[in-house]
């Protein structure tokens, strides 16, 4: 994955979406390949993703389109990861077959 140059005041420009979603892409079609279950949250720390500009959105634009490209499958909800206060479940995703033969990048 290619380094951000800082700017001058030592902060890093957040790449536009599209230019983020081609650098964390390739962790994510690697994920798909092994056939094990995993959260992106999983998939991004271990592969130390950058964050998105707009997080709250372009997580799930994400992996939605990962899933219109044939490579993700939706396999269930994960209620652990997040804390009970906020009732909600986390997705758990896995490679379609496709991805795990290596027909789907």
């Amino acid at each position: 994955m290619p380094t951000i140059q800082p700017a001058l005041d030592g902060t890093v420009p957040t790449p536009d979406y599209q230019t983020w979603a081609e650098q964390v892409r390739p962790a994510f079609v690697e994920a798909a390949r092994t056939g094990r279950r995993f959260t992106t949250y999983e998939i991004a720390k271990d592969n130390q993703l950058p964050e998105p500009a707009n997080p709250r959105a372009d997580w799930g634009n994400f992996t939605q389109a990962l899933v219109r490209d044939g490579l993700l499958e939706h396999c269930g909800f994960d209620r652990s990861l997040r804390p009970t206060v906020e009732h909600s479940a986390v997705s758990v995703w896995r490679g379609t077959r496709a991805a795990q033969a290596g027909r789907a990048a």
